[in-house]
């Protein structure tokens, strides 16, 4: 009698601390469709986090945190940035010597063997990734990526698996975890990468502009050995970065394209003509021509690229047409960095150069309430007809922020008709009285501006 052996197939058992959060509940709902076996805790869980953990089976039973989880049988824990150094959780994997991991070392652990494609930046990074898994998905090309957005035609944000070549990774400047302090684009390793540009943001992480500069600079020299750098060589920060590295990379600038705009639409010039494009802005454009040097890297060649770009809409949030009609269109946008703001003001106004813009911004985020950082904001709302500028006292306290006035306000911007609102029902009465006729409107937070419902300001020229 023959025996065969049964290869037993052994499923990681892994645990998040804080699997709330928008990357940790997509980084746990890739390893669980790959086949581990995937708990979680956290204090809240909100949609659409929520109800898309509770599908797969994957929603803690109930909410906060508990040390009995963790035990000798994980395999890892993955720690979010929501979690705090105190958290029981944390004290417990460290007691009992349980491997941690933050998001970004989980993600090179799964990679490591891979061709890693890191899409580094002040801004822009999700656009261009969105742009090379659009074009990629476009051609039937299967890599395995992690990007800051919900990309259409993609389940998740995150896919992992053990076949394939390549991944493709948005590589934020942000803090990996509350005990690593190291940003996680520092940690990827990248075979290719790229660098949009630079623009001091997260002040209450880098307080100075040099330190943010040192962030980038780093990660360049991370890149390995003969590894591929591709760069905005007209961000002048940029190119001081990669220009002046030592490592031995090889360097490929890009520029933004030659286009034109007529009618409202944006067509990219070509070699075999002009290409209607979905997307606008001179600063989508210079995305695109980035993304263009990753897909080649990648194996696309230039006509492919171009045919498979046409049909891209954007990405989530990233100047999203929310509402049109003949007369009027209605965009929001994730912009609340000082060069975002100026960027996305200046496409919609180039785009509808014939139409009244009313530009909308909630100062929302820790960098732009804070009041030594207001003045970054000079200029950023300029070529708007109607310049508005949200903001809550409440956040200001719920942040811990020094008092931030209406007057510091006006004086950051340097515009004399800037319209200032600190109170949700004012500026929704001011939205919603106003006349959309041969007029193009831009919502920019990070946030809802204390309340608003997106479907109910469509409506308004609908």
């Amino acid at each position: 009698m023959i025996k065969f052996a049964v290869e037993k197939t052994v499923k990681m058992k892994i645990h998040f601390i804080a699997i709330g959060g928008s990357a940790m509940h997509n980084l746990a709902l890739a390893l669980h469709a790959k086949g581990y076996e995937v708990t979680g805790s956290d204090d809240a869980i909100f949609n659409p986090s929520k109800s898309r953990l509770e599908a797969k089976g994957l929603l803690p039973k109930e909410f906060g945190w508990f040390e009995e989880k963790i035990t000798t049988n994980l395999d890892a824990v993955i720690l979010g940035m929501h979690a705090k150094k105190d958290n029981i959780e944390l004290k417990k994997a460290q007691e009992l010597g349980v491997k941690i991991y933050s998001y970004p070392e989980f993600l090179y652990e799964q990679s490591k063997d891979k061709t890693r494609v890191v899409i580094g930046g002040s801004h822009g990074k999700t656009t261009i990734t969105s742009m090379i898994l659009h074009v990629l998905h476009y051609h039937e090309r299967e890599v395995d990526y992690m990007v800051g957005a919900q990309l259409e035609g993609f389940d998740t944000m995150v896919h992992l698996t053990d076949d394939n070549e390549f991944i493709i990774l948005e590589g934020d400047e942000y803090l990996s975890s509350p005990i690593d302090r190291r940003p996680k684009f520092h940690l990827y390793k990248p075979n290719i990468a790229l660098l949009s540009g630079i623009a001091w943001d997260h002040i209450n992480v880098f307080p100075t502009f040099e330190n943010y500069v040192e962030q980038f600079q780093i990660f360049t020299d991370s890149l390995t050995n003969g590894g591929i750098m591709v760069y905005n060589q007209e961000d002048v920060e940029v190119q001081k970065v990669v220009e002046n590295s030592t490592n031995f990379i090889q360097k490929y600038p890009y520029e933004t394209p030659k286009y034109t705009i007529e009618n409202g639409v944006t067509y990219l010039e070509t070699a075999i003509g002009k290409l209607p494009l979905e997307i606008f802005g001179k600063h989508n454009l210079q995305n695109l021509a980035g993304a263009k040097w990753i897909c080649q890297h990648v194996g696309i060649d230039q006509d492919d690229f171009y045919e498979a770009i046409a049909t891209f809409k954007g990405a989530s949030k990233r100047l999203e047409k929310i509402a049109e009609s003949e007369t009027a269109v209605i965009f929001k946008d994730f912009a609340h960095s000082p060069s975002k703001v100026k960027a996305t003001t200046n496409a919609v106004k180039k785009q509808f150069k014939n139409r009244k813009l009313v530009a909308c911004l909630e100062l929302h985020t820790y960098s732009s309430l804070n009041a030594d950082f207001l003045k970054e904001y000079e200029g950023a709302l300029a070529t708007a007809d109607v310049a508005v500028v949200f903001y809550s006292p409440h956040a200001v306290e719920i942040k811990k922020l020094e008092e931030v006035t209406a007057q510091q306000i006006a004086n950051a911007f340097k515009r004399d008709d800037l319209i200032i609102y600190t109170n949700p029902k004012e500026f929704k009465e001011f939205l919603f009285s106003q006349k959309f006729e041969n007029t193009a409107l831009l919502l920019m937070s990070s946030g809802n501006y204390g309340g608003i419902n997106f479907d109910e300001v469509a409506a308004l020229i609908n």
